[in-house]
């Protein structure tokens, strides 16, 4: 039995049962019952959701928001786009290490407040050096600082993405165009993913999100900037709540130099393009064979 047929069976045993009974079932589960709702723990996984059911848990999940946030939401479900398959690129030679992309991803995807999480670290560098493990994330001065160069690092939508790999529900996936997404209803919290990534890209939601209502992005993506729940592992997604309608991720709108570059690989005629056909890219830790689809260059 795989271990979606595992779940799926806890959720057919529930509604065999009944919600009175399976509750007394499921008592040990304390922690679990006290942040799911019954609807939400019967819940299909993502990829074999019927439309009408499917629509059904996007109104679930905007008046659960509106309940607890206090925010009309609407969140919608956005499928990848044909003959599309994105990438992104990073000119280090003119980052200035503003953080300005970080602070644009806290905002555009919905992330506690608190925490002041975002799915891009920036790190300070060395000239000269690429040991990323002497990079410094809480430099707290005048940037760009002498003798330094900055590397933003976030989840690379790897071709062969060891998360993927290690779930063992298949609440991870990657899309035909490119982009690595969460079920965050089907995720269980075991954090395997945020173990097996090399680039540290991957975040686990230790609390319920602190968002204020005024603060709060409504234009969210079931697959995307949603308010995650408490106990699952999150992550990047491109702003495919975004670039799937044709925008451009909020990072890259952030950045005051130009330095990221984003698009469909398969237009010929795109920027992307013209960067991996006449800059010398290259990817991190490209000797682990996860086939990032995140580039980085420097201006020769």
């Amino acid at each position: 039995m795989t271990d979606r047929k595992k779940r799926r069976t806890l959720k057919i045993l529930g509604a065999t049962l009944g919600a009175g009974a399976f509750a007394r079932a499921i008592a040990p589960l304390s922690a679990l019952s006290e942040t799911t709702s019954m609807e939400e723990l019967l819940q299909q996984h993502y990829q074999e959701l019927t439309p009408k059911d499917l629509q059904r848990v996007l109104r679930r999940l905007e008046a659960e928001t509106k309940r607890d946030y206090g925010v009309d939401v609407t969140i919608e479900d956005v499928p990848p786009l044909e003959g599309v398959q994105f990438a992104y690129a990073l000119n280090l030679s003119i980052c200035i290490g503003c953080r300005k992309c970080a602070e644009a991803c806290h905002e555009e995807n919905n992330h506690d407040r608190g925490t002041g999480n975002s799915y891009i670290r920036v790190l300070e560098m060395d000239q000269g050096s690429m040991d990323m493990e002497r990079g410094r994330t809480d430099y707290d001065h005048t940037v760009p600082a002498e003798g330094k160069f900055y590397m933003p690092v976030q989840c690379q939508q790897c071709e062969n993405a060891p998360c993927v790999t290690v779930c063992p529900v298949e609440a991870t996936w990657q899309e035909k165009d490119g982009i690595v997404v969460v079920d965050y209803n089907w995720c269980i919290g075991c954090r395997y993913c945020e173990a097996a990534c090399p680039y540290h890209a991957r975040r686990f939601n230790w609390n319920k999100p602190d968002v204020p209502a005024e603060e709060m992005n409504p234009n969210q993506a079931y697959l995307g900037n949603r308010v995650r729940p408490q106990g699952v592992v999150e992550k990047c997604t491109f702003c495919l709540h975004r670039t799937r309608k044709g925008r451009l991720p909020a990072c890259l709108e952030a950045c005051p130099t130009g330095a990221r570059v984003f698009g469909n690989v398969l237009d010929p005629d795109s920027e992307i393009r013209w960067v991996l056909e006449n800059k010398r890219v290259f990817v991190l830790k490209e000797e682990l064979g996860t086939r990032p689809r995140f580039y980085y260059f420097f201006d020769e």
